[in-house]
């Protein structure tokens, strides 16, 4: 054992449990992390399709950029695209084995 000196110091009752200890503190912390931060997660353990539960996201563009045009995507395949006029136009985003080759 490469540390074995280690225990002459911190008695083996008390490193092994409190080393135990950390890495369940750690993992539990990871764990929360992960439930908290992400949508899909919560899906799959309720046994949800992975997706289902997510929102609207939308591109903030930089103030200098704003002026040009906003994007929002849903869940499904489709992205609103926003001119700064006003109008309006609809994307549709397609899996790359349905794109057409040329």
């Amino acid at each position: 054992m490469n540390n074995a000196k280690m225990w002459l110091v911190v008695k083996p009752t008390v490193g092994i449990p409190l080393f135990l200890g950390a890495v369940a503190v750690g993992s539990f912390a990871v764990h929360v992390a992960v439930l908290s931060n992400t949508t899909w997660v919560a899906d799959f353990l309720s046994g949800k399709p992975i997706g289902a539960g997510m929102a609207s996201a939308t591109l903030v563009l930089p103030e200098e950029e704003a002026a040009k045009a906003s994007y929002t995507a849903s869940a499904g395949k489709e992205v609103l695209i926003t001119m700064p006029d006003g109008t309006t136009a609809i994307a549709i985003l397609q899996a790359p084995d349905q794109l057409a080759s040329y």
